[in-house]
């Protein structure tokens, strides 16, 4: 029986293959809400006597709005065999040869243009993520180098800007307007396929997809057929606005199954505009540890059934949340006047806040209702890299460029979301040594040569030189040991 996979959907080509990120197979789901088709009248009626009803008039002016993204980038390869010595002294390989080799490769995605003044484009981060060189090309034909502005891994999102003149911006519509049922179209290059359009309804809306890899979602469900290449692409509503920009899939087979999931259009305004401003997305953070309410913790916390809310399990000496006063045991029912209905919620409301900025929280404590403000902090940014990246760039501090050269490739970071002991795996390159040897973004490193890690300063001391070493790693809810040599 074949696999249920999420997919995001850009094509990578290599040879002749069409590859597909694979994220995790478990799917959360929220209630929904009730089915609600609004259909402006005048948007399906005939424009003439004889006309049947269409969306073509309204495309009109939005398929200039989307683009199809073509990016390159260089891969290095290297054949096994000769990494054995015994194969190179018998084939008399030379020395110059054991180094690997690039190749080129190519991927497709779609986009959307945002600002026509300033000509910013809005994708997804895994559609340009490895990407060396970016090109966008118009409804038109016409096709411009793009520049890179920002990209934001947690939340898929990035903005791209061409000089180009005659632009159309598609409008920004409100996501949190949508309800179950809405009808809504995809617009995207599904399997290069350019200016596709699809429609269908908001099937859900604040979707999960259970990816333990640190990112923050809350993605609209359509069954718009959503296909490789789509990825980046925009979901409008019947008004012709922006309400989504697509990104993932659930699938058996690598295309589209009715399962789609899209972006919300007012999470990536947040995102998008400190990406053109700063280039990169400053995460907030309150200094807590929560988990969900299940119908066990409800009855023995003494609270009514059917309470949800995000339970806080600690609160972190010193963080805002320590001196707002919230406390462990704690249950957020409310932020910001918004119902939070489990921790996921809660977690991707004040990720998304910006620093300095004020949460207000309802809590359930001993029975009562609390009222508690706490003013969002910024997050550990702390990071040391082993060399820096291909590009020569070194990505951490002073102190990364000690660390062993079998961890190039790999950014290390306090343990996100959690106030567990180790240093995490913050950023990778897909090429390095250090995803060769196994490490994976997220991964938490707990001990080094069976020496216990608390944090970045043993880290650094225990992963220095250049010998051997021998990881123990804790991944999602279970744990390895990886051998570099």
């Amino acid at each position: 029986m074949a696999r249920m996979s999420f997919l995001k959907t850009t094509i990578v080509a290599g040879g002749a293959a069409l590859m597909a990120t694979v994220a995790t197979l478990a799917l959360t789901t929220t209630s929904p809400a009730p089915v609600h088709a609004d259909i402006p009248p005048a948007m399906l009626a005939p424009s003439a006597p004889g006309q049947v009803p269409s969306l073509a008039p309204m495309l009109k002016t939005v398929l200039p709005t989307v683009v199809n993204i073509a990016v390159s980038s260089k891969v290095q390869i290297q054949n096994p065999l000769l990494n054995d010595p015994f194969f190179r002294r018998f084939f008399n390989v030379p020395p110059g040869q054991q180094q690997p080799q690039e190749r080129e490769e190519q991927a497709i995605g779609s986009g959307v243009i945002v600002d026509a003044a300033k000509g910013y484009v809005l994708t997804n981060n895994h559609v340009v993520e490895h990407a060396d060189k970016i090109k966008v090309r118009l409804n038109d034909d016409r096709q411009f180098d793009a520049k890179l502005i920002g990209t934001d891994p947690q939340t898929d999102l990035a903005v791209l800007q061409i000089k180009a003149d005659g632009l159309n911006a598609l409008p920004l519509g409100d996501s949190a307007q949508l309800q179950v049922g809405d009808f809504v179209v995809a617009i995207g290059s599904p399997f290069n396929l350019r200016q596709t359009v699809t429609s269908g309804i908001v099937s859900g809306l604040g979707r999960n997809t259970g990816a333990d890899d640190g990112s923050y979602q809350d993605f609209i469900q359509t069954d718009a057929s959503i296909n490789p290449g789509n990825s980046g692409g925009a979901l409008i509503n019947l008004r012709g606005e922006l309400v989504g920009i697509n990104s993932q899939i659930y699938s058996q087979s690598g295309g589209s199954i009715g399962i789609g999931f899209s972006i919300p259009v007012n999470l990536a305004k947040s995102v998008m505009s400190q990406l053109i401003a700063t280039g990169k997305f400053e995460r907030g953070r309150i200094g807590i540890v929560g988990q969900n309410l299940t119908p066990e913790l409800v009855k023995a916390l003494g609270l009514k059934e059917n309470t949800h809310g995000a339970l806080v399990a600690k609160v972190a000496p010193g963080t805002p949340a320590d001196k707002a006063g919230l406390k462990d045991g704690d249950v957020v029912i409310q932020a910001n006047g918004k119902t939070i209905k489990d921790m996921p919620e809660l977690r991707n409301l004040i990720g998304l806040l910006k620093i300095g900025e004020k949460v207000d929280l309802t809590v359930l404590r001993d029975g009562a209702t609390k009222q508690i403000t706490v003013v969002v902090g910024k997050s550990p940014d702390e990071k040391v890299s082993a060399g820096g990246n291909d590009n020569g760039k070194d990505g951490g501090t002073a102190g990364g460029k000690g660390l062993n050269p079998k961890l190039k490739g790999a950014t290390f970071g306090p343990v996100q979301d959690s106030d567990s002991k180790g240093v995490q795996v913050i950023e990778l390159d897909r090429d390095s040594p250090a995803a060769e040897a196994g490490l994976q973004p997220g991964d938490i490193i707990l001990s080094v040569n069976r020496h216990p890690v608390t944090g970045l300063a043993d880290f650094q001391k225990l992963a220095s030189g250049n010998g051997d070493l021998l990881l123990y790693v804790r991944r999602g809810d279970g744990a390895l040991y990886l051998a570099l040599q």
